[in-house]
């Protein structure tokens, strides 16, 4: 199975580092992308341009691909949902969710010199990072990298309605999947209403599962790539 891993805000593709192996060991093939304007210093980088890197990658294969999009990621991987429906054999949202049209893409953080950097620990206190511990508080900080205002700031559009009838998977970490449905049933999240398919997993951790629990993190994906390879 094709699998392409996301990440979120601030992270390359070396944030996968320790999921990648368990993938590939089940003989998946696996890319771990790294994203423009987000580690290359690129400030001129757009989301469309985010959009435009993932698109390359799936149009080398033609066989369908699993998306795994962590956090923000979830974002960017409904977008190319949006644009290959058609390739696409599930949507995996790690800590995040689609997003909707008109929205921009992360406007939370208000950039400085054209880049959105991470804006410390004291915004994430609470379930986010309740299991990072010291050691991995600096690993994700050696990660991060800032990340151009032109991808945060831009509002998404979509095309395709068939990005509807595409399975989508939302993995709970910091939140619970009775909490993601109540934010459903009260309308904060459209597109998630709209989705013909969705199923929701928990997974005990942080927002950062692929740095605080690996192990657990990755047998999590692969009870999810089973279910798909059985079905």
């Amino acid at each position: 199975m094709n699998i392409l891993l996301i990440p979120g805000l601030w992270l390359t593709g070396d944030a996968w580092r320790d999921i990648e192996g368990p993938l590939r060991s089940r003989g998946h093939h696996v890319v771990a992308l790294d994203l423009p304007g987000q580690g290359d210093g690129n400030v001129a980088a757009t989301l469309d341009d985010q959009v435009d890197a993932v698109l390359r990658v799936m149009d080398t294969d033609p066989s369908p691909w699993v998306i795994v999009g962590h956090s923000a990621g979830s974002k960017l991987g409904w977008l190319c949902v949006d644009r290959r429906a058609g390739s696409v054999e599930r949507l995996v949202c790690v800590g995040g969710f689609p997003g909707g049209a008109g929205e921009p893409y992360f406007g939370d953080f208000v950039p400085e010199e054209g880049w959105v950097t991470f804006p410390g620990w004291s915004t994430f206190e609470g379930p986010d990072i309740v299991d990072l511990s010291p050691d991995m508080r600096a690993r994700l900080e050696r990660l991060f990298q800032p990340v151009s205002a032109l991808v945060t700031q831009q509002v998404m559009t979509f095309h395709d309605p068939a990005r509807y009838d595409v399975p989508v998977t939302v993995v709970c970490p910091e939140f619970s999947s009775d909490q993601a449905l109540e934010w459903v049933d009260a309308g904060y999240l459209p597109d998630v209403s709209a989705l013909r398919d969705i199923t929701y997993v928990d997974l005990e951790s942080g927002h950062w599962p692929m740095v605080s629990c690996p192990e657990r993190f990755a047998s999590c994906l692969l009870e999810i790539l089973g279910a798909d390879s059985q079905s």
